[in-house]
């Protein structure tokens, strides 16, 4: 009994040291991961630190660089308001100065005409005779007199002063514009990309290159599978790349054409039938029609007037700010931005190169863009 006894203690001994071991040997596992995750989380709130840090940098500089171009700008104002000042007390002082000249002349007149009065009544009271003779000649005859007859003074005229001292402010302030905007400008192509056309997506009418950096209109209908990234209607097709995160930026060739859209597109949008470019509809565009009409299809069109036709496009897009911009490269100069837009899924880049129409708008988009 008591040998029994004794086998059975040892058995109940056995079984619990193999189970503690291996609870010890869970728990530093455990621990293991629990330090790799809290390594994880210092390393992670180390690189949230540094894009503070990053974003103060930038947020320090933006202020620096817009307090420099506002100090300018209000430099200029001052200026230009003293000038006009400066301007219109000139010209009120050239009025009374001239005014001053004619009332001077007049009361030396008044002054001569007295002094001939007084002679003519000193005359007239006279008894000498052959004095009054003698004198009546000379003094019957008026003096030397100005005709004031068409003599004014006109008040100075203000007309177009002051349109005039902020016309030359407004050309100040483009200069300063087109400043920033070539600074702009150089920032986003710091975010160039390098695409291709994707060939699955073209509708059949459209021709690509053979490197899949231009397309263009061909008028005839190839036989292609109508896969569903395929556009069937709208002669359309989009880029290969897409963004879920970041900036990007591109720029494309629209030199000789007559018509064309580019912009960037959800990833869900619709690409059967007739489609309706609306930011609604998954479309962040702009177009160009009969040569010179430039619209935003932001819903409701809008017309952008812009002071050349621009040769070369470049289109920048901030996905976590919902951001897309186009710019006219070679003039430096923005033509247009979405502001506000939210997106939740890949963006691709979206090309319209537009209908041949009978050779007039036969010329390519061409993806021009290098790395800056």
């Amino acid at each position: 009994m008591l040998c029994t006894h004794s086998d059975h203690k040892t058995h109940d001994v056995v079984p619990l040291k193999e189970e503690y071991e291996g609870k010890k040997a869970e728990l530093g596992k455990t621990d293991t991961e629990i330090q790799q995750m809290i390594q994880k989380r210092r390393l992670k709130i180390e690189d949230i630190k540094h894009s503070v840090e990053l974003s103060k940098d930038d947020a320090d500089r933006e202020t620096a660089d817009g307090v420099q171009v506002f100090t300018a700008l209000k430099e200029s104002v001052e200026r230009s308001q003293a000038e006009l000042i400066d301007t219109i007390k000139e010209k009120q002082r050239k009025t009374e100065k001239q005014a001053e000249g004619f009332i001077k002349e007049l009361e030396q007149e008044i002054s001569e005409l007295k002094k001939r009065s007084t002679e003519v009544e000193q005359l007239s009271q006279s008894e000498d005779h052959l004095h009054l003779l003698q004198s009546f000649t000379s003094l019957n005859a008026a003096p030397p007199c100005k005709d004031w007859t068409e003599v004014s003074v006109r008040p100075s005229s203000y007309e177009g002063t002051v349109v005039r001292a902020v016309n030359q402010l407004e050309e100040t302030l483009s200069k300063q514009m087109k400043k920033l905007f070539e600074a702009e400008l150089k920032r986003v192509q710091q975010s160039a990309v390098d695409l291709t056309l994707d060939p699955d997506t073209a509708q059949p009418k459209l021709i690509l290159s053979d490197e899949e950096k231009q397309v263009k209109h061909g008028d005839v209908k190839k036989n292609l599978p109508d896969n569903p990234e395929r556009f069937d209607t709208c002669a359309c097709v989009l880029a290969t790349q897409s963004f879920s995160s970041g900036r990007f930026y591109y720029e494309v060739q629209v030199k000789g054409k007559t018509e064309w859209d580019l912009g960037v597109v959800r990833e869900s949008i619709n690409r059967k039938g007739h489609i309706r470019l609306t930011p609604e509809n998954g479309y962040c565009s702009i177009r160009l029609r009969n040569e010179n009409e430039y619209k935003a299809c932001a819903g409701p069109e809008v017309r952008l007037s812009l002071k050349s036709r621009p040769e070369k496009v470049g289109v920048f897009v901030d996905y976590e700010e919902g951001l897309v911009s186009f710019y006219d490269v070679d003039a430096a100069d923005r033509i247009y931005s979405f502001t506000g837009c939210c997106f939740t899924e890949k963006l691709y880049p979206y090309f319209w190169p537009g209908n041949n129409n009978a050779g007039k708008n036969s010329a390519p988009l061409i993806l021009s863009c290098q790395s800056h």
